[in-house]
């Protein structure tokens, strides 16, 4: 596996080499497909110029400077000499645990970006790796820790996925947005028992495992289709519009919800008992026939 960067485990008097790898796509997208923003007269691609209106000209890279607007039209000028006097100058490429924490008890909205652990090459040095493993496994345990990664300060949780470690980075509390408008909003919406009960009947008709080949864009796959169809010339097909949902009394949606579950329930009974061989029903084989003579 291929590792951006290569550090160690650090607690206590422990120290444990690792790899860090990415562990998904360079950017979370709905497409895979990239666009360049063309002259619809003659095709060319079209270049952005660093334009000045006040000179009217076009502005050189050696030209500019990063300013943080304190007013309108009142700047202060950052440096890049400025910014690497306070970038982490930490060279010991250890991600430091801190403490051990339940998984449970780490909010998913903190979790940014995920990253794979990987193990040293050496035999030896893959044990104390494969210990701490085990141990989180066992104890449902997670690790917050810090590190350095190209100057820029980290908060992480390491914790288990299957027989490998994972490192989430995590956002600072002050970045996470507080949900207490939202709650206040709700707090004085009373539901009635029988909706409830009829809220976990539908619920209960669609509980099944996770699967993550569910996970798929129809938007990527139409995407994809629609450029296939004009390299070739095809003529392309426009989707019917989606209707509105139209607004209805809640107990009725979750009724009709709960009929409709418990309908597809036994539409897939009865497929499943036609589709299934009866016993003894199988005709007996016939011998062949004699050839004459």
């Amino acid at each position: 596996m291929r590792t951006i960067w290569n550090g160690s485990i650090s607690f206590g008097l422990v120290n444990i080499p690792v790899g860090l790898a990415l562990a998904t796509a360079p950017k979370a997208k709905q497409s895979d497909v990239s666009f360049r923003t063309l002259h619809r007269e003659c095709l060319t691609p079209i270049r952005n110029k660093r334009w000045c209106p006040t000179h009217d000209r076009e502005v050189l890279a050696d030209e500019i400077v990063k300013g943080w607007e304190v007013a309108k039209g009142e700047f202060v000028v950052v440096e890049d000499a400025d910014l690497e006097a306070i970038e982490r100058s930490d060279e010991s490429r250890s991600i430091d645990i801190t403490r051990f924490v339940e998984l449970d008890e780490v909010d998913p909205i903190y979790l940014d970006r995920t990253y794979y652990l990987a193990p040293a090459s050496a035999p030896a040095a893959r044990r104390p790796y494969v210990l701490l493993l085990e141990a989180m496994k066992q104890s449902h345990m997670g690790a917050i820790g810090r590190f350095v990664l190209r100057g820029a300060e980290y908060f992480c949780l390491i914790r288990p996925k299957g027989d490998a470690l994972a490192l989430e980075t995590l956002f600072l509390a002050e970045d996470v947005r507080s949900s207490a408008e939202i709650e206040e909003a709700v707090e004085g919406a009373e539901v009635k028992k029988a909706e409830l009960d009829l809220a976990e009947q539908v619920m209960q008709s669609l509980v099944g495992e996770f699967d993550p080949a569910e996970l798929h864009s129809e938007y990527r796959q139409n995407l994809r289709t629609m450029l296939e169809a004009k390299l070739e010339g095809r003529e392309i097909a426009t989707p019917e519009p989606v209707p509105e949902t139209p607004v209805v009394d809640l107990m009725d949606a979750l009724k009709r919800s709960v009929a409709e579950a418990q309908g597809r329930k036994k539409a897939a009974a009865s497929t499943k008992k036609r589709t299934a061989p009866k016993s003894g029903s199988q005709k007996p084989r016939r011998a062949p026939a004699r050839k004459s003579a």
